[in-house]
């Protein structure tokens, strides 16, 4: 009996939307990757392809065709996606040999992530005070909104996804919902808290202005009382950018590697930022941060031995 690749292809998404409880972001995206190979089968064959058809020779055909157009950092990821659906068929049985086995990974060139200096997220932070055509309520809201992107380290899709709920202030933290669905708590800082406060107490002003419909739930709202979208945070924080630093490329995402940053300048352990930010690996948690040399060289001589001993000498 065959089995179906787009069938096989939505079993799996079917996996990952109910059993692993991944985003409808990454499910879409896994799906995305595996319907391009089932299109080109498609085209090679001149039939609907079958599991049976994803060979190494086949995958190394598509792979191939594609680093004609694409970057490096575009066939890694769809490597990695081929692999986990056919280590999810493994798993199940329904292939006896995985075919990704064999194919190499393209070397990668990681980029550094964007960040910004203490000084400029604090002109940053105080942006929102100087847009006099916004109502105070926004100016509130969106003080609440970058102090919560920079003092907790949030994601965009985070942010948006809280509560007010979520908000304890008598513990000084925040209950989020991350990657994967999972949970963990976030400090909430005393600016943080601060301006999320001021901005609690106006929140009611954002309702629908023709039927006063106001999100319940949502902490943070737009002027029509309905749940902020990533979109419009993106929106802000590149118009507060330009604003306060001319930084109009800024991105949501430089607030959070900024916040690891400054962290770990201040002497922050790198397994409680991992922690904080919700990284599942510290390899991750250490592209987002940015050491001088001269603090990696005061780090040196205060923690290797034989730098200690080589000072000493020197001294003496």
């Amino acid at each position: 009996m065959t089995a179906s690749l787009l069938k096989t292809i939505e079993r799996f998404a079917g996996y990952l939307r109910d059993e692993r409880r991944a985003s409808p972001h990454t499910v879409d995206a896994y799906r995305r990757d595996l319907g391009q190979l089932a299109t080109y089968l498609e085209q090679e064959l001149g039939r609907p392809p079958e599991l049976r058809d994803v060979t190494k020779e086949a995958l190394r055909s598509w792979l191939g065709e594609l680093a004609r157009e694409r970057v490096a950092s575009s066939i890694a990821r769809k490597l990695a996606t081929l692999r986990a659906f056919f280590r999810h068929l493994e798993r199940e049985g329904r292939v006896a040999k995985d075919p990704t086995a064999l194919l190499g990974t393209p070397k990668v060139r990681r980029k550094l992530p964007k960040f910004v200096s203490p000084s400029v997220a604090e002109r940053l932070m105080n942006a929102p005070l100087e847009a006099h055509a916004q109502r105070e309520v926004e100016r509130l809201r969106d003080t609440a909104l970058l102090e919560l992107l920079y003092g907790s380290g949030l994601r965009v899709s985070e942010l948006v996804g809280l509560d007010i709920e979520h908000v304890s202030f008598p513990d000084e933290q925040l209950r989020v919902l991350g990657k994967g669905r999972k949970e963990r708590i976030v400090p909430l800082g005393s600016k943080a808290a601060q301006a999320v406060r001021a901005y609690l107490g106006r929140r009611e002003e954002l309702c629908h202005p023709r039927t006063g419909a106001l999100d319940p739930r949502a902490l943070l709202v737009g002027r029509r009382g309905t749940r902020m979208t990533v979109r419009w945070v993106q929106t802000l924080v590149q118009r507060y950018g330009a604003l306060a630093a001319g930084r109009p490329d800024l991105h949501p995402h430089a607030l959070r590697h900024s916040c690891a940053t400054h962290m770990l300048e201040g002497g922050a352990d790198l397994r409680a930022i991992q922690e904080m930010l919700g990284h599942s690996s510290l390899s991750t948690t250490q592209r987002y941060t940015h050491l001088s040399l001269e603090q990696l060289f005061s780090v040196y001589d205060k923690a290797h031995p034989l730098a200690r001993s080589s000072r000493n000498k020197k001294n003496g």
